[in-house]
């Protein structure tokens, strides 16, 4: 309850050393046994293809007061991709700031912001109809996205290790550290 206050209040989401130890459990599984479309493009990734590698997982949006944080979501990308990083993108418009047509989201992300790596169609991102890549981050953190650009850090063996709020920056020291915390093979 505190925690979930907290992060209300001053918009930071706590390590997980602050999850009750029962939803930190892995279940590589239910987080990576999916398949989704790619953002305006008819390829359908299958999620395994991720498995043993660090991920940074964001819900997105593109007319959100954050969307400019796709700038550095892409730096972090380029940054830390030879180490294994892979940044995974889901635009979601549970929040209503996200284009009506993927055509527009697509536009936003890759020809505004120069995204790179990996936009999937939009999904529910919270609630009972969430997808279940966020339902299982949920469950792991205890964190359901509270708004646009929360971001989860996630081990090479499926645990989620962080989360972020909207307000911590791509390029913040906080983000930054756990995201190098999870390269180490």
């Amino acid at each position: 309850m505190l925690k979930k206050l907290c992060a209300a209040l001053c918009g930071v989401v706590f390590p997980l050393s602050w999850a009750v130890a029962q939803n930190t459990s892995t279940d590589t599984d239910a987080l990576l046994n999916h398949r989704l479309k790619r953002l305006h493009a008819p390829e359908i990734v299958d999620l395994k293809r991720y498995a043993g590698q660090p991920l940074l997982i964001v819900n997105t949006a593109s007319f959100c007061a954050f969307t400019g944080q796709f700038k550095g979501l892409e730096a972090l990308h380029q940054r830390y991709k030879d180490q294994g990083l892979v940044v995974l993108g889901f635009p979601s418009d549970d929040f209503y700031q996200e284009a009506d047509s993927e055509a527009k989201s697509a536009e936003v992300c890759f020809i505004n912001y120069g995204v790179s790596f990996d936009m999937f169609a939009p999904v529910p991102v919270r609630g009972a109809d969430a997808h279940p890549v966020f339902a299982e981050l949920t469950r792991q953190s205890g964190t359901a996205p509270g708004w646009n650009f929360y971001k989860y850090v996630v081990d090479r063996e499926g645990r989620v290790t962080g989360v972020f709020s909207s307000r911590v920056r791509p390029d913040s020291a906080e983000l930054t550290q756990a995201v190098e915390s999870v390269l180490v093979p």
